[in-house]
């Protein structure tokens, strides 16, 4: 069965075709509740972020050219997630902002599930968050330079710069926690 394009599915999903929610959602819904839990360390915040940015697409309607639904789901992300943090800013204080959800458990082990994975983001943790951004969207996301950069608001050089610099940060955290890496 062919995967149809996600920009295809979304013009389908905006003029009212609904079932075209659904591979969208299995698509994006767990990678982006994960990538916008990095900035509020709240997954239910994260999964209401998530569901809004969709709603937000949808309400929007963008044009998008191909390859463009992702990086623009991730743009709208990243902005309501930056939204989200200043406003709970202004009415919480650091003692109420936790990593754990109220079950005791992060969004990431239900995401993450062997230890190598889990690794992997303890070290993501440990770098500066622009080092971490264009780590994780080039590398798990999957993105271009051109599309991280569209979602970080960064020229492709700067992405590249970052990306550079996030490995080399991450080189001796994955060394401790014993994982190889190969050489660029």
């Amino acid at each position: 069965m062919r995967r149809e394009g996600d920009e295809i599915l979304f013009e389908r999903l905006v003029a009212g075709d609904q079932e075209c929610l659904r591979p969208l959602m299995e698509r994006y819904g767990d990678t982006c509740t994960l990538y916008i839990n990095g900035y509020v360390r709240d997954v239910d915040a994260a999964e209401d972020l998530m569901i809004e940015a969709f709603s937000r697409m949808l309400a929007k309607r963008p044009r998008l050219n191909a390859g463009g639904f992702k990086p623009y789901l991730y743009k709208t992300a990243r902005n309501l997630a930056l939204r989200h943090i200043r406003l709970r800013g202004r009415f919480m204080s650091m003692e109420d902002l936790g990593i754990e959800s109220e079950g005791g458990e992060r969004v990431e082990d239900g995401i993450l599930r062997d230890e190598r994975s889990r690794a992997l983001y303890r070290c993501l943790e440990k770098i500066a968050p622009d080092y971490r951004e264009a780590l994780y969207l080039v590398y798990i996301e999957e993105m271009s330079y051109d599309e991280a950069g569209a979602v970080m608001r960064k020229a492709r050089k700067q992405v590249d710069n970052l990306v550079q610099r996030g490995k080399r940060a991450m080189r001796p955290l994955l060394a401790k926690e014993g994982i190889g890496y190969e050489v660029d």
